[in-house]
């Protein structure tokens, strides 16, 4: 992201009435935090839903003041900051209407077409829930998945060391701004989970780990991720509401369940009985519900297209898209692999030719 783009975008962010919610409709209207900034009171008014109040808001400068001092926070820190609009961006939490405009990360994240399992709990866990955590990610670390956690006391931490055991990559979803370490034993871990992955947030170096701000980080962890596993938890508690938030968002919940006697998998246990998560018991489970062995498959089969099929460059990336999303609309192909429609077209019929794609009733395709 240019700086002049990302030094508009933290001033709107600091905007009195300015959520996520709003500055993506802004943003989706004017095309640039930029070109907000700059725009006419007749241009702001006649957006469905802004209003004067907004209007006004916009024009005070001290806005620019805050995002100056952020700016050569993150600069100092060699902190980076990226938008929804960009493409490291976390694919799945694009989807998500309340998803952060900015995200600020430290480390070394990568995570492109790679699988993002959350992975929550009870800070209160039992040895039982560290062997089964341990156990799991053992088992699941042969398929390369991010693991993605809150770096809390309990079932997140010990997520966290156990991907870094087994070599993959490991995600901290911060309730705070990245100039402090919370809780602060957890300091001694830092710099080997930025090795082995790193931290985000949303929360600028002026925000303080409050009570609300978990609450509202769970929504990162639900929403970047393919499925959100609870290991253990009591009748209430913060697992809990990323489990209801990745039901919100259509994610899978894998619950592991417990003696109904046990107090830190009662709550397991209800979400399992309520049919709000899936039951856990192995890595298993997991891979099969979604699909992992699937796509492995699907990736051994276009390897060997790819030995008898010579495609072009753009056909390449279509064919690409295809296998790993499967059935696709014709528009959102074009879309997706920013190619116009008619182009997308040509291609296709091309390739049906060649036998790598077939056409299905309503404009769908897919990948044989």
């Amino acid at each position: 992201m240019l700086q002049n783009e990302l030094f508009h975008l933290l001033a709107l962010m600091q905007v009195d009435g300015v959520g996520d919610i709003v500055a993506k409709k802004l943003l989706s209207h004017f095309g640039s935090a930029e070109a907000i900034f700059k725009a006419k009171r007749k241009q702001i008014l006649s957006i469905d839903g802004i209003g004067e109040i907004l209007y006004k808001n916009l024009q005070i400068k001290n806005h620019f003041n805050l995002a100056e001092k952020e700016l050569l926070f993150l600069e100092k820190e060699s902190i980076s900051c990226i938008s929804y609009l960009e493409t490291s961006y976390p694919e799945k939490l694009k989807h998500c209407i309340d998803g952060p405009v900015l995200l600020f990360q430290s480390g070394n994240i990568n995570i492109q077409k790679q699988h993002l399992i959350s992975i929550v709990g009870t800070r209160q866990i039992t040895s039982y829930g560290t062997e089964f955590t341990k156990k799991l990610i053992a088992d699941l670390a042969p398929l390369n998945p991010i693991i993605v956690s809150g770096f809390a006391y309990g079932v997140d931490i010990v997520a966290h060391q156990a991907a870094m055991e087994e070599g993959l990559q490991t995600i901290g979803v911060l309730a705070h701004g990245l100039n402090q370490v919370y809780p602060k034993v957890h300091k001694r871990y830092v710099s080997r989970m930025e090795e082995h992955g790193g931290f985000m947030t949303e929360y600028w170096s002026t925000s303080n780990p409050d009570r609300e701000n978990f609450v509202k980080r769970n929504r990162i962890v639900a929403g970047m991720c393919e499925a959100t596993v609870v290991i253990e938890s009591a009748d209430k508690g913060g697992s809990l509401i990323t489990a209801n938030v990745a039901n919100d968002y259509n994610r899978d919940v894998f619950a592991v369940p417990g003696r109904s006697t046990d107090k830190y998998s009662q709550g397991c246990n209800t979400l399992i009985k309520t049919q709000r998560a899936n039951m856990l018991t192995s890595a298993a489970d997991l891979i099969y519900m979604l699909n992992w062995d699937v796509a492995s498959k699907k990736e051994e089969k276009a390897i060997q297209k790819q030995l008898f099929v010579s495609l072009g460059e753009e056909e390449q990336k279509i064919y690409d898209f295809l296998i790993k999303n499967g059935k696709e609309l014709l528009d959102l192909i074009a879309l997706q692999c920013d190619l116009p429609i008619f182009k997308v077209s040509t291609h296709l019929l091309n390739m049906e030719l060649k036998g790598v794609i077939r056409p299905l009733p309503g404009k769908l395709f897919e990948a044989i």
